[in-house]
């Protein structure tokens, strides 16, 4: 969208042009064309206004979109070594381009510049690493969509405290939360988060393994007769250890790793242009 567009809209010298378009879209999209071509023909001149502040706010929107992936396409190149020529092809191939497409395809503006940061890691270790393939690579982006920062604050703290595991009672008091009650809306959330990471092959309770990688079977806890039942488990154990799994450390080498960078790049400001 040029700058003359953006001045005429604010303008509002184009009421009659945006009907009309409406009017054309409510023909190509016939689900939705009774509703486009009624609001169309319904809007007044007076209250063309509305709908252009509306497209202001959408334009610029869809500005900062743009503008953030263009940031993050120079920050993947400024970390990669193009003249790499087992670099150069990767960048080239039609597996690595459909991982592209996938990832700004279904990425509308990240939620926080962490988020952005991780898909920047992904793409860029995606490009000049081949320790997973692209469907795990595939798999990593579909985890930026489905859990919130929290989330992975909580991978962070995991994988800080290495192989031997974390408790939730630990994990809870490294992200630097007070004491809360059980029945608490916040004892629910961190219930859920460990959850859903559980649930999506991200983290696992802390296990045992032999000299060949294999699970060793815990042995049962036998309680005394007459002890009464089994107190109920606390949303902040302190007793069973959480680690993440192979997928969960492969994850943070390529989301939460960055690579050093090859050239310096220095986005333009404002104070630039002038």
């Amino acid at each position: 969208m040029s700058e003359d567009n953006i001045k005429s809209i604010e303008e509002g010298s184009t009421p009659k042009v945006i009907r009309g378009a409406l009017q054309v879209i409510g023909g190509a999209v016939p689900f939705a064309g009774g509703l486009l071509s009624a609001a169309a023909g319904a809007w007044s001149e007076n209250e063309q206004e509305k709908v252009n502040k509306f497209l202001r706010q959408w334009i610029k929107m869809l500005e900062d979109e743009i503008k953030e992936k263009e940031i993050t396409i120079l920050e993947i190149m400024a970390r990669l070594n193009i003249h790499d020529e087992k670099i150069s092809k990767r960048l080239e191939s039609k597996e690595y381009q459909s991982l592209l497409k996938k990832t700004f395809r279904e990425w509308s503006g990240a939620e926080s510049e962490d988020k952005r940061t991780y898909i920047r890691n992904i793409l860029a270790n995606a490009a000049a690493s081949s320790i997973t393939s692209d469907e795990v690579v595939r798999l990593f982006i579909d985890w930026l969509k489905m859990y919130s920062e929290l989330h992975f604050k909580v991978v962070s703290i995991i994988y800080k405290h290495g192989t031997n595991g974390v408790s939730r009672g630990e994990i809870w008091r490294d992200l630097g939360k007070s004491e809360v009650a059980e029945n608490s809306a916040d004892a629910d959330l961190f219930k859920l988060l460990i959850r859903d990471l559980s649930t999506g092959g991200v983290v696992r309770q802390h296990r045992e393994v032999d000299y060949y990688g294999n699970f060793i079977s815990k042995t049962p806890e036998r309680r005394p007769k007459g002890s009464g039942p089994k107190p109920v488990t606390s949303a902040f154990d302190d007793e069973d250890s959480y680690e993440l799994t192979e997928l969960g450390k492969q994850f943070v080498h390529y989301a939460m790793t960055d690579l050093p960078l090859k050239i310096e790049y220095k986005p333009k400001t404002e104070n630039d242009s002038i």
